[in-house]
């Protein structure tokens, strides 16, 4: 059974990130993500990238997985 810390190691590969948190049962996640990466981006480009970093995983190991995506001054705002 893949671990929520196992997602979060594979998406901390890819993006820097300034805050990350990932929950889940093993097949279906939730991820709290903050990056400056996602600066000028909609919340799909924002997805997107995401989804690029966790490439295959996405259809071999990963159900499912849902995101909320904060750039460091989007995060701020929301008192965290």
């Amino acid at each position: 059974m893949l671990l929520p810390e196992t997602v979060s190691g594979y998406i901390a590969q890819g993006l820097s990130c300034d805050h990350l948190q990932v929950t889940g049962d093993g097949r279906h996640f939730e991820a709290v993500i903050v990056c400056a990466a996602f600066e000028g981006l909609r919340s799909v480009q924002r997805h997107q990238k995401v989804y690029a970093v966790l490439g295959d995983r996405m259809r071999e190991e990963i159900h499912a997985l849902s995101m909320k995506t904060f750039t460091p001054a989007e995060w701020a705002q929301q008192g965290q």
